[in-house]
């Protein structure tokens, strides 16, 4: 009977791990409040964790692929947006290279430190100007 209930349900996807995690988070922290803000919290959480029963109890496939479509379509953009914050990290914390442009074509070059006054030579236009690494 049990395995019967489930037949033909949507179940999970991106976007219902994305409400999950949420209300985790809200979870968690609303341990942390008292009064009015509690409430909120706690309500809110509430009104998530109904979100994500719904979805994934329900039968109409096509509308939840939808909404986990235009999910994925905006995370992918707001990835896409974010992206050069993590290189920029990354670029921080590489102590054996230099960083610089390419005057002309505006791509990224990688240059070894600790070698003097050096002609850099972009691979892609194949620019050449001076720099000190």
């Amino acid at each position: 009977m049990f395995r019967r209930f489930f037949y033909g349900r949507y179940g999970n996807d991106h976007l219902n791990l994305v409400i999950m995690v949420i209300a985790l988070v809200i979870g968690v922290s609303s341990v942390f409040t008292h009064g009015v803000t509690y409430l909120i919290f706690a309500l809110l959480q509430f009104c998530l964790l109904c979100l994500w029963f719904m979805r994934f109890l329900s039968k109409n496939h096509y509308a939840r692929s939808n909404e986990n479509q235009k999910f994925l379509h905006f995370w992918g953009r707001l990835r896409e947006k974010f992206k050069g914050v993590r290189a920029f990290f990354s670029r921080l914390a590489d102590r054996d290279h230099r960083y610089f442009k390419c005057p002309r074509c505006h791509s990224r070059l990688r240059v070894p430190r600790g070698r003097g006054n050096i002609t850099v030579t972009c691979p892609r236009c194949r620019h050449q100007f001076d720099k000190k690494s």
